[in-house]
């Protein structure tokens, strides 16, 4: 069974990137923010963000 989110390190991971250089992208605003777990804060994407931020970077 495939996960419905991915925490920040495992979408870096299939990025290709380091958690630092995803975040840096979502803060200067490459990447748009993903949605927050309602709980603890922590951010959530999934398997379609991935594919867009894949695009974005031009891995894809």
């Amino acid at each position: 069974m495939e996960k419905k989110y991915l925490k920040a390190e495992e979408a870096a991971k299939h990025l290709g990137v380091s958690k630092q250089t995803l975040l840096r992208y979502e803060k200067k605003g490459i990447f748009p923010s993903p949605r927050r777990n309602l709980v603890n804060q922590w951010r959530e994407y999934t398997q379609s963000d991935v594919q867009k931020m894949m695009k974005i970077i031009g891995r894809l």
